[in-house]
Order: C-alpha cells, then sequence, then structure tokens
C-alpha cells in the first residue's frame, strides 16, 4: 500500500519547520493547531516549548535550531515585537532566509502587514520598549524585511477561518517539501526521460480527470517507471494510492477486485474503517467517496479490462484533476476502457544497461578492471531487459571469471528461469491460433516486413491482420517505422524454448537450426509433427534436401534458401509461355525424383535449383509462391514473387486467381500480357523492367500499382479504376500521365520529367501527393479537397500552383526549389507543417492557422511576414530571408519552443509573449539592435547568437539554461544574466566589448570559454564551480584570477591576457589539470603544460607506455624589470610519470607571483630536481 504522508525533512536539516511566535496570545491556540498539523502531515516541526531541553542556555539551542531549519513561519501577533527574544530570533531567521538554503513565510495572525512593516499601531506600542536597545536598528530592519514577505494575513485569507488558513499553510509547506525532496533513486538509470515525458502527457496543472496507459513487455520497467512517476507528482494530491500486482491479486480468488476496492478507498480517504461487502458495492462506494479528493491513483499489471471498471469506471468518479495511470502489457485492455494517452516503455540503451548492470554486479556505475568485456557479453544477452540485468547483475555479484564465463555459456542453451517465468504469463493467455502464429514470428518470421508476415500467415490459413494487432498490443511484438516485425530476444528465446519442449528436434513443429536441418534432412528423419522449416546459409545438396522432405506429409510452410545450391542442372526459362512445356517435363531424364510434400501452403525457394516443380507435387493447398530464377504456373496462386534478370514475358492468363504479383530486378521483361477478361489482381509492382509501354487493361480489382522504369515511357490506365487507392511510379520517362477514373486513389507518389498531368473526376480521398524532380509548369490540385499532405521537389519550372479554395485536412506542405512567386494558402484551418524553399516573394496566411506547430522558409524574398493567428506554433525557421524587414508574430506565442533567423533586416525582435521559448539562433542579421525576450523563459535552454550588433542583451529570467554561444557581436557590451543558473554548461562568448562578466550562480558549469573580449576587465564567479572542467580565455584585461572556486580544472588558457597579475590557485586545486597555457602572459612568449595519457597504449602484456607530462615556456621580458636579459630562462621538460610534482611546481609558480628574474630560476631548480 502507499503512504498517504507527505515526505519527511530534507536530508540535509534536522527540522524541516521552525515555528517561531510571540508566546501568550498564540501559543494554546493558533500557533498550537498549526503544530500539531504539521506534525500530523509527517512534517518535523520545531516549536520551543516542545524541543528545548531542559538544563541548556535556551538561547545557543535555539540558534543552533533555526539554521537546522529548512523553513520558518513566523506568526506576527500583537505582542511579538515586545519580547527581545522573538526579535532576536527574528534577525537568525532573516539572516538564514537571505541565504538559497531556507525560505521564511510569515502569518499576520491579529495584526496587519503595515502595523509589523512601521511598527505603528500595537506593534509600535508592543515595540517602543525597545526604542533606545543597542539592537533596536536591526530588529526594526529584520521585522520590515519580514513583513514584505509573501505569506499569510488571517483576516484576508479563508474569511478569516483558522482551521482553513491552517490547512492552506501546511498544504504550502508540504507542497514545498516534496518538491525539493522528489528525487529519482539512483539505481533508476535513464528514469529521468521517461518520467518527464509520463508528466507532459499528465499535465498535473490541468483541472480534467485524465487516464494515461504505460504498455510493454514483461520486465521491461513498466513498474518501476509506473513508482517513479507517483512519488514525483504525489505530493501534488489530496489522496493517492499506489495499487500493485492488480492481476496477480484480482485473479487469485473471487474476493481480489474487493481488496483493490478497499485498498483505494482507504489510501486515498486515509480511512481504514471501510469495508467492501462486493464488486457492485465496491463501485458504488468509490464513486460516491473519493469524488471529493484530488487523486492520483496507479493500477499496476492491469490485463482484463473488468478491472478497469472495477477500480476506475469512469472518469465521474474522481474529482477534477484526478490522474489515473495504468501499467499493461496489453494495449487492448487500454484502448477498450477508453484511454486515449498510451505510452511505450523503452527499454534499456546499451550505456543505461552497462551503468544498471555495474550497479548490481560491482556496486558502481562502471565495470570494475577486467570485467569489461564480459559485463558487455551480458547485456547484450539482456537486450536492454530492466528485469534480466538486475537478476543477472545480483547473480554474477562477487563471482570469479571463470564463473561469469560458464553462467553466460549456460545462457545460451538454458534462458534465464526468473526472465521467462514472467514472460510467459502474456503467451499463456493467448488464444490457440495466436500462440501459434506467435511461434511462427519467434522460430522465422522476426524481421520480415509486415506485408510479407501477412502474407505467410494467410497462406497457412491463419486471419494474420488481427492476430498480429493481438500480438503487438500485448507487446509480444514489435512494429518498426519500416513495417518490420520485431520481438525481443528474450520473447523469440522463450517462444523457441516452447517448441523444443522435451521433444527430439525431428518431432519439433518448426525447424529453423540450420544443423538440425541437415541433419534431419540428410538422415531421413523427417515426421509428420515438422510444420514449418525456415533452412538459410547451408551446403546441403539440393537432392538430398528434397528426399528429405518425403516423410514431412503435413508440411505448410518452406522457406529455403541455400549459400550455394548445385547449378549444374539449372536451365533457366527465357519465357513464361514456356511453362507449359516446363510443367510437362519428364523428371524419368533426372536421376532422381523431387518431392515436394502436396500439403505446401507457402513455399519460398531462393535460386531454386530445378527446371520445375516436381511432378509428384499437386499444388492444392499451395497459396503463395515466391521463386528467383523460375517461371511457375498455378491456378489457385494467389500470391507471386519472381526476381532475377532472365525472365522476359509475363502472361496473366496463366494465373487466373494471382492477386499479388512483384516481379523484382527483371531487367529484361519486355512483354506483359493482361486478360481481356476482368482480373483479379490487386496489387502489380514492377521493379528494373524493360518496358517502354505499359498497357494495364481491365483491371477493375487494381487497388496498388508500383512502377520503377528507367525506360516506361508511356502507360494506358484503365478507363475507369475505381478501387485504386495508391500509385507510385519511379525514374520513369513518362511525360504525359492520365490518371483517368480513380475516385478512390488515396496516395500519389511520382518521380520523373512529367509534364503533364490529368485528373478527370474528383480525388476525394487523396490525401497524399508526392512530386519529385517534375518538369511541370502548372500544378492544379482543385480537385483534391481533402488533400493531407503535398510535398513538391525539385520542381525547378514551377511557376503556378492551385490548391482547393477550402483545403480542410492539409496537415503537411513542402515546397522544395520552385519558382513559385506567390502561394496562397487559403483555408487550411489544419494546417501543422509548412516548409518553403524557393523565391516567394508573397504568402497568405490563413487568418486563423491555429493548428500549425512548424513554419520553414528558405531563401524567400518575403519582406513582410505575418503569422496570423497561430497559437500553437512550436518551431519558426526562417533561413536565409535576407529581405526581411517585418515579422508580426501573434500576441500569444505561448508554444514557441524553437526560433531561429539568419540573414534577415529585422532591427527589432520581441519574444515577451513566447514564455516556453526553448532555443533561440540568430545567425547574421546584421540590422537587429533589440532583442527583447520575455519576463520568465522557465524552459529556456539554448542561445546562439552570431554575428549581431545588439549593445544590451538581458536573458531575463532564464533559470534554465543549459548552452549559451555569442559570436563576433562586436558591439555587445552588457550581459545580464539570471542570478542563478543552475542547469547552464556550456558557455562562450566570442568577440564583444563586454568589460565585466558576471556568471551568477553556475554550479553545472562545465566549459567557460572568453575570447577576443579585449575590453573584459572582470570575471565574477558567485560560487564554486567544481564541474568546470575548461577555463579559457584569450585577449581580455583581466587583472586577477582566482582558481579557487574551480577545484576540478582541467584544462586552463590564458592566452594574451597583457594585463594579468595574479593567479590564485590553492595548493591541491590543479591536481586535475590536464593542460595549461598561459602564452602571453606574465612576460612568457610561450608557456604550455600538457599531461598525455598514454596508459592505454600497450606495446605488450608486460611493456606498457607510461603518461608524459611536458612543460615548453620561453620567458621573453620581465614585466616588472624589463632591462633583465632572461635569454637563459627557456627549457622543456618531460616528466614520465604522472606525478603531482610538476602541478604542485605550476601552483608554487602561481602563488610566488610568476616573476621571471626572480622566480623562474628556483622553480627551473625544482622541477629538475623533482622530475
Amino acid at each position: 500500500m502507499a503512504s498517504s504522508s507527505t515526505s519527511s525533512i530534507h536530508k540535509s536539516f534536522t527540522y524541516d519547520v521552525f515555528l517561531s511566535f510571540g508566546g501568550k496570545d498564540t501559543r494554546t491556540n493558533f500557533v498550537d493547531h498549526l503544530y500539531h498539523a504539521l506534525q500530523d502531515r509527517n512534517i518535523r516541526t520545531y516549536k520551543d516549548d516542545e524541543e528545548i531541553n531542559k538544563g541548556n542556555r535556551i538561547n545557543d539551542e535555539l540558534m543552533e535550531s533555526i539554521e537546522a531549519s529548512k523553513y520558518f513561519i513566523i506568526v506576527f501577533s500583537k505582542s511579538y515585537a515586545s519580547s527581545s527574544w522573538c526579535l532576536d530570533e527574528l534577525v537568525k531567521v532573516m539572516d538564514c532566509h537571505k541565504t538559497t538554503k531556507h525560505t521564511a513565510y510569515p502569518v499576520f495572525y491579529d495584526v496587519e502587514p503595515t502595523e509589523v512593516r512601521k511598527q505603528s499601531g500595537e506593534v509600535g506600542e508592543a515595540f517602543a520598549r525597545h526604542e533606545k536597545e543597542e539592537a533596536a536598528g536591526k530588529w526594526r530592519k529584520a521585522l520590515k524585511e519580514a513583513a514584505d514577505l509573501a505569506g499569510w494575513e488571517l483576516k484576508n485569507t479563508a474569511g478569516g477561518h483558522e482551521a482553513k488558513c491552517i490547512r492552506q499553510i501546511v498544504e504550502k509547506v508540504s507542497l514545498e517539501l516534496r518538491s525539493i525532496n522528489v528525487h529519482i533513486d539512483k539505481n533508476l538509470v535513464g528514469m529521468e526521460t521517461r518520467v518527464n515525458d509520463i508528466l507532459s502527457s499528465l499535465e498535473t496543472a490541468s483541472d480534467d480527470v485524465r487516464m494515461i496507459g504505460i504498455k510493454g513487455i514483461g520486465g521491461g520497467g513498466k513498474t518501476t517507471l509506473a513508482r517513479a512517476v507517483f512519488n514525483n507528482i504525489s505530493y501534488q494530491f489530496e489522496g493517492k494510492s499506489f495499487v500493485d500486482k492488480v492481476r496477480e491479486v484480482s485473479n487469485a480468488s473471487s474476493s481480489g477486485l474487493k481488496l483493490l476496492q478497499n485498498q483505494i478507498l482507504s489510501n486515498v480517504l486515509n480511512n481504514h474503517g471501510n469495508n467492501v461487502g462486493s464488486v457492485s458495492e465496491g463501485k458504488n462506494m468509490m464513486s460516491w467517496m473519493i469524488g471529493g479528493k484530488k487523486s492520483l491513483i496507479v493500477l499496476d499489471d492491469v490485463d482484463h479490462v473488468e478491472q478497469l471498471e472495477a477500480l476506475a469506471g469512469d472518469p465521474s468518479w474522481f474529482k477534477p484533476g484526478s490522474r489515473i495511470i495504468i501499467t499493461t502489457r496489453d494495449e487492448q485492455v487500454l484502448i477498450a476502457h477508453g484511454v486515449k494517452s498510451i505510452h511505450n516503455v523503452n527499454l534499456l540503451s546499451e550505456e543505461e544497461a552497462i551503468w544498471l548492470f555495474s550497479r548490481h554486479a560491482f556496486g558502481k556505475e562502471i565495470p570494475i578492471e577486467g570485467y569489461k568485456e564480459l559485463s558487455g557479453q551480458v547485456v547484450c544477452y539482456a537486450a536492454g531487459l530492466p528485469l534480466t540485468i538486475k537478476v543477472l547483475g545480483s547473480f554474477l555479484c562477487g563471482k570469479s571469471k571463470l564463473e561469469w564465463k560458464e553462467a553466460l555459456a549456460r545462457l545460451e542453451t538454458i534462458p534465464l528461469k526468473e526472465t521467462q517465468k514472467k514472460l510467459e504469463l502474456s503467451y499463456t493467455s493467448l488464444d490457440d491460433d495466436y500462440k501459434e502464429m506467435f511461434l511462427d514470428v519467434a522460430t522465422i518470421l522476426k524481421g520480415w516486413t509486415k506485408h510479407s508476415t501477412i502474407e505467410a500467415l494467410e497462406s497457412c490459413g491463419f486471419h494474420p491482420r488481427i492476430g498480429l494487432r493481438v500480438l503487438e498490443q500485448k507487446s509480444l511484438i514489435t512494429v518498426d517505422n519500416y513495417e518490420c516485425i520485431g520481438m525481443h530476444d528474450h520473447l523469440e528465446e522463450m517462444g523457441r524454448n516452447i517448441v523444443r519442449s522435451s521433444h527430439p528436434p525431428n518431432k519439433h513443429s518448426r525447424l529453423w537450426d540450420r544443423k538440425e536441418i541437415e541433419d534431419i534432412l540428410a538422415n531421413d528423419l523427417g515426421t509428420e509433427a515438422t510444420r514449418c522449416i525456415k533452412f538459410c546459409g547451408g551446403r546441403l545438396d539440393p537432392e538430398i534436401f528434397m528426399k528429405g522432405l518425403r516423410k514431412m506429409n503435413e508440411l505448410r510452410f518452406l522457406d529455403a534458401e541455400a549459400r550455394e545450391w548445385n547449378r549444374g542442372i539449372n536451365k533457366l526459362i527465357p519465357n513464361f509461355l514456356d511453362a507449359l512445356e516446363f510443367l510437362c517435363c519428364d523428371w524419368k531424364l533426372n536421376k532422381f525424383s523431387p518431392h515436394f510434400p502436396n500439403s505446401l501452403q507457402y513455399l519460398r525457394w531462393n535460386g531454386y535449383p530445378f527446371r520445375s516443380l516436381p511432378k509428384t507435387f499437386h499444388a492444392n493447398n499451395l497459396v503463395s509462391l515466391c521463386m528467383d530464377f523460375s517461371d511457375i504456373v498455378l491456378n489457385k496462386l494467389k500470391f507471386l514473387q519472381l526476381s532475377g534478370p532472365e525472365l522476359r514475358s509475363f502472361d496473366f492468363r496463366l494465373t487466373p486467381n494471382l492477386e499479388e504479383l512483384t516481379l523484382g530486378g527483371h531487367a529484361d521483361l519486355i512483354e506483359l500480357y493482361m486478360p481481356d477478361e476482368s482480373s483479379k489482381i490487386r496489387s502489380l509492382k514492377l521493379y528494373g523492367p524493360k518496358l517502354q509501354t505499359l498497357n494495364l487493361g481491365p483491371i477493375p480489382n487494381l487497388e496498388e500499382l508500383d512502377l520503377k522504369s528507367d525506360l516506361l515511357e508511356l502507360i494506358y490506365m484503365p478507363i475507369e479504376c475505381s478501387n485504386l487507392r495508391s500509385l507510385r511510379i519511379y525514374g520513369s520517362k513518362l511525360r504525359t500521365l492520365n490518371l483517368g477514373l480513380t475516385p478512390n486513389l488515396e496516395k500519389l507518389d511520382l518521380d520523373g520529367d512529367l509534364v503533364e498531368l490529368y485528373m478527370l473526376v474528383e480525388c476525394s480521398k487523396l490525401r497524399s501527393l508526392k512530386f519529385t524532380g517534375s518538369k511541370l509548369t502548372t500544378l492544379d490540385l482543385g480537385l483534391t479537397p481533402n488533400l493531407e499532405k503535398l510535398k513538391l521537389r525539385g520542381h525547378g519550372d514551377l511557376v503556378e500552383l492551385y490548391t482547393p479554395l477550402i483545403c480542410s485536412k492539409l496537415r503537411t506542405l513542402k515546397i522544395d526549389g520552385s519558382k513559385l512567386r506567390t502561394l496562397n494558402l487559403g483555408q487550411t484551418p489544419n494546417l501543422e507543417e509548412l516548409d518553403l524553399n524557393s523565391d516567394l516573394l508573397e504568402l497568405y496566411i490563413p487568418v486563423e492557422c491555429s493548428k500549425l506547430r512548424s513554419l520553414q522558409l528558405d531563401g524567400s524574398k518575403l519582406r513582410t511576414l505575418d503569422l496570423g493567428m497561430t497559437p500553437n506554433l512550436e518551431k519558426l525557421d526562417l533561413e536565409k530571408c535576407y529581405d526581411l524587414v517585418e515579422l508580426h508574430v501573434p500576441n500569444e506565442c505561448l508554444k514557441l519552443e524553437y526560433l531561429k533567423l539568419s540573414g534577415s533586416k529585422l532591427r527589432t525582435l520581441d519574444l515577451g509573449h513566447a514564455p516556453n521559448l526553448e532555443t533561440l539562433s540568430l545567425y547574421s542579421c546584421d540590422d537587429l539592435v533589440e532583442l527583447h525576450m520575455s519576463c520568465s523563459c522557465l524552459n529556456f535552454k539554448y542561445l546562439y547568437l552570431y554575428n549581431l550588433n545588439l549593445r544590451t542583451l538581458d536573458i531575463g529570467m532564464t533559470f534554465n539554461l543549459d548552452s549559451i554561444e555569442l559570436t563576433n557581436c562586436y558591439y555587445l557590451e552588457e550581459l545580464h544574466m539570471p542570478c542563478r543558473c543552475l542547469n547552464l554548461r556550456y558557455l562562450r562568448i566570442i568577440g564583444s566589448k563586454l568589460r565585466t562578466l558576471d556568471i551568477g550562480l553556475t554550479p553545472n558549469l562545465d566549459w567557460l570559454e572568453v575570447l577576443n573580449c579585449n575590453y573584459m576587465e572582470e570575471l565574477h564567479m558567485t560560487d564554486e564551480h567544481q564541474k568546470l572542467k575548461s577555463l579559457i580565455i584569450s585577449h581580455s584585461k583581466l587583472r586577477t584570477l582566482d582558481l579557487g572556486l574551480t577545484s576540478n580544472l582541467r584544462k586552463l588558457v590564458l592566452k594574451e591576457c597583457c594585463n594579468l597579475v595574479e593567479i590564485h590557485a590553492p595548493i591541491g586545486y590543479l591536481e586535475n589539470i590536464v593542460y595549461i597555457d598561459l602564452s602571453g602572459c606574465f612576460g612568457f612568449r610561450s608557456f604550455v603544460f600538457h599531461k598525455k595519457d598514454n596508459s592505454s597504449a600497450k606495446l605488450s602484456d608486460s611493456l606498457e607506455v607510461r603518461p608524459l607530462t611536458e612543460l615548453h615556456f620561453t620567458l621573453e621580458r620581465c614585466p616588472f624589470h624589463p632591462d633583465k636579459d632572461l635569454t637563459n630562462f627557456e627549457s622543456t621538460c618531460i616528466h614520465k610519470e604522472d606525478l603531482l610534482s610538476l602541478t604542485r611546481t605550476i601552483e608554487k609558480l602561481f602563488s610566488q607571483g610568476l616573476c621571471g628574474c626572480t622566480k623562474l630560476e628556483m622553480i627551473l631548480r625544482s622541477i629538475r630536481l623533482e622530475l
């Protein structure tokens, strides 16, 4: 069960809250109630009469308690200022508040803020007795500062109700504590990105009721992710419950769901007195009892929709703002319950897997010496599955290398029990036919395209479309962006293990292991148990292969591809019509009679070595045939794929029931015979034929036509082709295309020198249109009102484009390389992406384009761009718009995240209405003199400015900046950065007039580079920069530099800083230094110190190249004694071990002033002695 209390104290403090109050008038009422309310929420609170031990001096312990508290609640009452004790306490509280670690909140109990601020009214009367005391001044100051803070005035809070005011205070403090205490367990590698992805969908600030799903493979980290999200945001909710193992508990007994309902009620209501009598009663109780609290509920491992109906039946059960998170292996459960937002849990990357494995195997983030390669093998086996990684890491922890190797060898044949047990739960829940399909994928079809997989399974009598969908929803298979079927390695291993279970190989239902297949066929061990064979890469003699199939009378699937068949008997048939003779050839001429079982339904044989199919093969059940270098004719054939260069003709009359034909690589194909009567062909794909003319004849059932031919000049489409949905023609010489009557065309993709395109009827279903490299000068799309995607590329002759006046479904428009001068988008309210690369002079965007997310213009000649009403714009990229002088952005660009401008003539850019901007890139906008940022850009991360004429840059409240690069902003005189940039890692400034650079509080800064800022006199670092690795400064006027704040510096470059006279480097602060360059400073013409780590360069196991430490310097002059002759002070030192002595010598050089004539000779002797 999940706890309903708030988090306890932040680990660096003894107390969460310190209560400061006057005593008489509040101690036993308001303060006492507040104290107990805080304690009830597990908020550790200091209250002097409760905490001070007898016999101690109160003042000392009080001051220590203040410093040991994170938050201060100051309860101002009429008598507060009468106590010098309270006033001293207040001074200490305000001193702590001024640091970044403490926060104070005032509560004005029976006084007004102005009375405390000005010490007037009854507060003034109480303070009057201290007027002559020495501390009166600092007490007044503390009272004023405290009164200026945001807090609560009792009479104006919650209508003056003390209980409600206390509730608000407790909620505020609880929220603050939980937000600072929220952290992700260090062992949960890669979790932060995954958690943030879920949080973006939850949108906890929204007041709707929202359900989201997390689905994925068993052991893939769904529960861990849900728990991390729960821990991260549960403090924001009034009621919360994390319900573990829903599937296990609900299926364990008839009362399982009642127990889970009771758990949710108890957690959310913080009341364990509920007793659910039945599931139906539980639904009623939940619907009317938990609706009063904004709730967070996690339902983990759900596998039936009935569970969701009982535990989160309807959004109306919950108070607005509530969130329900559901984890499952079966996506259909989520869909059936109406869950709209579904996230796939991502498995671990190799780097993340190594990290997690090392944590469990070695107790650190990387493998220990000697185990790196073995760890890589374990991680490779785990294939990103967190469960396997944890189990193996814990199992191998503390074991020897030999034991590791034996464990890895065992895994090659014996699957990991813990993983297999968890994965089999998804398999056992499948219906029988889905189990068969799963096993087919696991043993044979993994890696095939979805289309080919459907063809194979359908040929074998399955219903593959719904079957594959079920397997995908249950996270047993995946379909990638290339429409290929995938499966996790452990699921594949599980499926193959199920097939192998307790039977010898010749009785397996599926054979895929090459050696096993060769043994069975060569020794004539075949049985009727075998249903499927996939033979790849072997060298078995084809005669032996064919003979070995004779006993496999139930074989339905055969996929054969050998490394090297005996080609001696292969005689290719040049003409498809010769297949009639080919089928009747006399097998008696051969030395043996090949055999195929008549049960075959799917036959694919790349490089089939015989002249014909076996005479004894009736092929009555054959549905799909795919062969290279062969011509086969079959009456029942529905799917045919032929590839190879020798086919010259194809006649559809010999395949009357053919539905799908793919001819690939037939460079000699010059004739295609279509029947006079109606054909059943639905899909026709021709790749690489020598056809110059294609007459499709009457093929009314054609749905898909793919043509790729360099010689095709003329195509005759059917007069009516009402079922055609997809037409793709690549690389042809077509100049004219008449689409005829194709009212159901959905996708048109043309690549070639097309000059004319005719659409005779309205193509109301056309969704996607892509033209590449055509020579069209005019394109009229007036008959495509439902177009969703329009992509035109390489249309160098296109000067006119006509789109429908109303194109309400257009979402994507991309035009690259045209001669368009004007573009009117008309009414396109659903346009999401607009990408134009042309010399546009005029662009008319609809007044309201509320769904536009991305706008990219490259090389346009627009002078003015008005974005109209585009409130959802996320990306604006205006590249090489050299004539742009005006840019009108909407009054609110709340979703704009990325803005890039280059080469424009804009003088002013106001981003005040883009508070969520993340990236800003401005290149060579020479006329830009004013840049206004939003006063609060909390998401702003990346700022890149190049060749701008800005004089002042105010970045505002951009506390989450990651990188800043200002290059060649030669007129920049002022840079105002936020007081704190906790995430800033990279800061680079090249060529400016800045005199002062204050980087504020930037504890995560990794790289600081300031080059050619010739006016730079001061560099301010306000706190330690323990992560700063590189500090590079050149051509500045800095006089001093304190390295005491950069203890982990690895690279220090201070070139041509001629005014530099002092570097402060405490002993030990250069231990990590690798490179120092002080050339042009302190009178050194050159000064380079470099550690070269060659420890990994081994010549043999016994001989290794050690690290080298080099110091080169030439002293040209002494800045303090210019008349001294220093020509002898030139040296090169090489140290053969990476000892600290040389870095300590450099520190000594810094500490003693770097004066060549007085110190350098002694330093040289010191170096040589140490070497």
